[in-house]
């Protein structure tokens, strides 16, 4: 059941994409990947902007697509904003990058796999192929969490490719947000001996999935995001000592060439050429990914970098709420 009957309702088709650059991951994830598109309601795709939704650790795109109860999913959100004209029509793609360690950052390693080049050279122009839309000066990226962070990410090395971004809580300001996870990190991986694969084998084998242990696999994630290790299983190595969590600079530094806020100093000039940058984030953001934010907006502010920064009274859950501010900033400007 929608929660809006009335509103004209756009078309979701799934496409089936064969990747090739995702070929021989250290995860032996599989190579093909779903990608839901939704079409706007009487429309077929041609000449309208496309947006991709890159979303947070622990989904895949299309459960953005998948009914929700009490609420909208992504594409009724799009129908109810383009319908009330607070929208112009756009096309969304929901590319599936979920991962045996339970999500993504977007980026290519050679232990996750090439993600960065998946949407770049396979997902998005397959999409653009099918249905006449997007193309140069008319694509943005969006997401939440890691999703933010992708959108950011992306942003930043990419602002040929992409025209637009918004950036919903991301991830941003490593030292504060990852720092203090690497202690029950270590406490849980004791219990393997610290063989990785064996505890990553271990949660999937698991009848129920512990909150906790969720935490624990976003940040193997993240290591085999961040400082891959391809002779280790799953590529993952951690920053820091296992008996003392005390950090090893070297591994670290390549963990914090990753953050936002390290990659701005270099790139941050090169989304002066975005149409629209939106970022966001709540007060009280319980990742800490408010201060991170701040950081971002000061030095966009300093660089010169237009852009649209919002802080808002609530957490870094439940959130979708927001994309009813930055949609019509991306997709307005993207039509212009």
């Amino acid at each position: 059941m929608r929660k809006d009957q009335n509103t004209p309702r756009g078309t979701i088709h799934r496409l089936s994409l064969d990747s090739q650059v995702l070929k021989g991951n250290l995860l032996g994830d599989p190579t093909e990947r779903a990608i839901d598109v939704y079409v706007p309601h009487g429309h077929d795709g041609k000449g309208l902007p496309l947006l991709v939704d890159v979303v947070g650790f622990t989904g895949g795109g299309p459960i953005h697509t998948n009914w929700k109860n009490f609420g909208e999913n992504v594409p009724e959100r799009a129908d109810r904003l383009i319908a009330s004209g607070a929208m112009p029509p756009a096309m969304i793609a929901f590319p599936d990058c979920f991962t045996k360690l339970g999500g993504n950052q977007y980026v290519n390693s050679p232990a996750m796999g090439r993600w960065d080049d998946f949407l770049l050279q396979e997902a998005v122009p397959f999409v653009e192929r099918q249905f006449g839309c997007g193309g140069t000066g008319k694509r943005g990226i969006f997401g939440k969490s890691s999703g933010g962070y992708g959108a950011m990410v992306h942003a930043l090395l990419h602002p040929e490719f992409w025209s637009a971004a918004a950036v919903h809580s991301g991830d941003m300001g490593f030292e504060l947000m990852y720092r203090h996870e690497f202690v029950p990190v270590l406490r849980e991986l004791t219990k393997t001996g610290f063989d990785f694969r064996a505890w990553v084998d271990r949660f999937w084998e698991a009848k129920k999935t512990k909150d906790s242990d969720v935490h624990i696999i976003m940040m193997l994630a993240q290591a085999a995001s961040f400082d891959p290790d391809p002779s280790q299983p799953y590529g993952i190595r951690l920053p820091v000592t296992h008996d003392t969590c005390e950090v090893i600079a070297d591994r670290w530094a390549n963990w914090m060439s990753w953050d936002p806020l390290t990659l701005v100093e270099k790139h941050g000039p090169g989304l002066k050429k975005l149409k629209a940058l939106y970022v966001d984030c709540g007060d009280i953001d319980q990742y800490n990914l408010v201060y991170g934010a701040r950081r971002m907006h000061r030095e966009l502010d300093r660089l010169g970098v237009p852009h649209t920064y919002e802080e808002f009274p609530d957490n870094h859950s439940s959130v979708d709420y927001r994309m009813d501010v930055s949609l019509p900033i991306l997709v307005k400007a993207l039509s212009a």
